[in-house]
């Protein structure tokens, strides 16, 4: 069992001039692997190049962080104490319908993708749409195309019968990489508990987020990400819960994106306020605050990074 912190999904300014020094708020002694959002729907596959290749020149000159290309490279990161950095895709839209271009995004070190984010494209519906058509032909074709290339397919922000149709279909592990339990907290971005169980039938792992409108009203605190965590576990067993911040590490750059882009979100992402997140300060404390509730350590390791890593070593390439 690993003893390393494996966060799934976080998100630096989407911007070819970003600073990656930030992602150093996740050292620790044990190392961390942080994978990094590269672009949304609105991107291209152009975009999306830019900015993998900022992000990697970034990250090969920093002495802090290092890129993993596998799981050798990220033990061999992290047991020096350092971050091992990844990359992930929100949305489609950058393969510019094209899934020969994910071969080529996967070889920059995208190991997650979800097919959809939040409304639907040509791959299928997401979780904001009022009709819910699930994965398309086209849809179908791209989860094959990542089993076969190495890339998870991921089922955060799709709709409910997108990602069954994915965990039905798939030949390897599918996440929630960044997903609460709507159980817990009602919001449309959440997971019902028959999408949960649908991904641990997989092999797969649901990554309860630290974004404070997921967990509850606003409310980013290690003990509503607990509760999203023990009813998970509860329902899918152990072997199938990880974790991820979600954290913008530029609030005023997300605000401006959702400015920019109105009809990607609706109320439910503005109705309590300015989105609060938990900073990972907050978040390196989760596995002490979770030893306090009574976890043994064991539990504590499969969720802060065994389970997550146990899916690269079934899906990513060697």
């Amino acid at each position: 069992m690993t003893s390393l912190l494996w966060d799934q999904h976080t998100c630096l300014p989407l911007q070819t001039d970003t600073d990656v020094d930030p992602l150093t708020r996740y050292r620790r002694p044990a190392g961390a692997l942080v994978s990094v959002n590269a672009g949304y729907s609105p991107h291209s596959f152009d975009d999306t190049i830019a900015l993998l290749r900022h992000y990697r020149s970034a990250v090969d000159a920093h002495p802090q962080l290092e890129l993993a290309d596998s799981l050798d490279d990220v033990d061999a990161i992290t047991r020096g104490g350092r971050i091992a950095v990844v990359f992930d895709l929100e949305d489609s839209g950058p393969l510019d319908d094209d899934l020969h271009n994910l071969a080529t995004l996967a070889a920059l070190g995208v190991r997650t993708m979800l097919p959809t984010y939040n409304h639907a494209n040509r791959a299928g519906s997401g979780c904001l749409d009022a009709t819910d058509g699930g994965l398309t032909a086209w849809g179908r074709s791209l989860v094959g195309e990542m089993n076969r290339v190495g890339v998870v397919p991921d089922g955060s922000h799709c709709s409910a019968r997108t990602g069954l149709d994915m965990c039905a279909i798939s030949g390897g592990p599918v996440v929630y990489s960044h997903s609460c339990m709507r159980a817990v907290w009602d919001h449309p971005r959440n997971i019902t508990d028959d999408q949960a169980r649908a991904c641990a039938a997989t092999g797969g792992v649901i990554g309860i987020t630290g974004v404070g409108i997921f967990l509850g009203p606003n409310t980013p605190t290690l003990d509503a990400m607990a509760r999203h965590l023990e009813y998970a576990v509860e329902l899918v067993g152990i072997d199938h819960v990880g974790v991820s911040t979600d954290f913008s590490f530029d609030f005023a750059d997300f605000r401006d994106e959702v400015a920019r882009n109105p009809h990607l979100f609706d109320d439910s992402y503005t109705r309590w306020g300015p989105i609060q997140w938990m900073p990972p300060e907050t978040f390196l404390g989760l596995g002490q605050h979770l030893r306090g509730r009574g976890w043994a350590a064991p539990d504590i390791e499969a969720v802060l990074a065994g389970n997550f890593y146990r899916v690269a070593q079934h899906a990513w390439p060697a």
